[in-house]
């Protein structure tokens, strides 16, 4: 028996009132304000955001991003893990949706097992994964990706990747569909220096000094008001395909 789908409603874009709601929140993050409102922002943010990611799951069938759009994993939490902060406040002012890269199966594991099932794909999630990402905030809004202080052996593996194969690096980042959409690739941090063991006279050097590799585009507020969203991302995320691709590679 095939197992139930998730049904999620058409995306129409998000309202002014959406990012009134969130701009408001800002002012007020206390449970006393938010509780009596949770029913609006789940109207105004929740649904939406979900909505969102059902289109983008169809936009990435049809165009075959091997990324992942799930309505209930994708979005991350409103509410705050506070256990470790001196910042009390309960609740994220924004709200954001990851999309994990998906790694085909090698094939042996892909061939049909005794049941007659194919083994499923590796999803790289987690929050150093390889990936795309959409942020929902009053005067921060974005679509972007890349891998984000990624583990020390994936980040040892790109060093490696530009000694090695520093034409592929560069075929990658330098992209002409991707600069012109996501005017190229940074590091979220740097180190001071060349790592250690890396050639300091290297041509890829100063690539050698980023501790993570990522991307974005600021959107408007007509693109995130607009049904049209859904195809904008898709469009991003298609032309970061050689930045993923590359990223995917580094284990």
């Amino acid at each position: 028996m095939a197992a139930a789908q998730t049904v999620t409603q058409p995306f129409v874009g998000f309202s002014p009132a959406a990012v009134q709601f969130l701009a408001d929140l800002a002012a007020n993050n206390d449970r006393a304000w938010f509780q009596p409102r949770k029913a609006e922002y789940e109207r105004l943010l929740r649904e939406p955001m979900e909505a969102l990611i059902g289109a983008l799951a169809d936009r990435f069938a049809a165009r075959k991003i091997p990324l992942q759009a799930d309505p209930k994993r994708s979005p991350f939490r409103i509410y705050r893990d506070t256990r470790f902060s001196r910042d009390k406040a309960p609740y994220k002012t924004h709200v954001a949706a990851s999309f994990p890269w998906i790694d085909a199966a090698p094939a042996a594991a892909r061939s049909a097992g005794p049941d007659g099932r194919a083994a499923a794909a590796h999803v790289d999630d987690g929050p150093h994964g390889n990936g795309g990402y959409v942020h929902f905030e009053p005067g921060e809004m974005y679509v972007g990706g890349g891998m984000w202080m990624p583990t020390k052996e994936r980040l040892d593996a790109f060093r490696r990747l530009l000694v090695d194969d520093p034409k592929a690096v560069r075929a990658a980042l330098e992209n002409r569909k991707f600069v012109a959409w996501f005017d190229g690739a940074h590091p979220h941090e740097s180190l001071k220096r060349v790592p250690p063991g890396f050639p300091p006279d290297h041509p890829m050097a100063e690539f050698a000094r980023w501790k993570d590799i990522v991307f974005g585009r600021r959107l408007s507020d007509e693109d995130v008001f607009s049904p049209n969203l859904p195809d904008l991302i898709a469009d991003g995320f298609a032309a970061a395909m050689p930045v993923f691709r590359l990223l995917a590679t580094l284990r």
